[in-house]
């Protein structure tokens, strides 16, 4: 394991505080908020890559197009 050092601000210390007081010490409240911040900007990233792609699919951008087209005749039909 490697130590170490940072340096808080008032937001930053509020919330290790707040982790402090549901049970986490303060080493694991802080490998915590990397490990999680880690995984949700991995999953941002693979999201914005998915929606990527599938912006440019064409024939999924005709499909989507002709779902979008049928919903609008069911509801103006009502």
């Amino acid at each position: 394991m490697t130590a170490i050092s940072v340096r808080l601000d008032d937001e930053a210390l509020r919330a290790l505080s707040q982790l402090q007081a549901a049970g986490l010490s303060r080493s694991e409240a802080i490998r915590r908020a990397i490990i999680d911040t880690a995984i949700r900007l991995q999953s941002g990233t693979a999201l914005a890559a998915e929606a990527a792609a599938l912006e440019a699919d064409e024939s999924d951008r005709r499909e989507m197009l002709e779902v979008a087209g049928l919903m609008e005749s069911l509801r103006a039909s009502r």
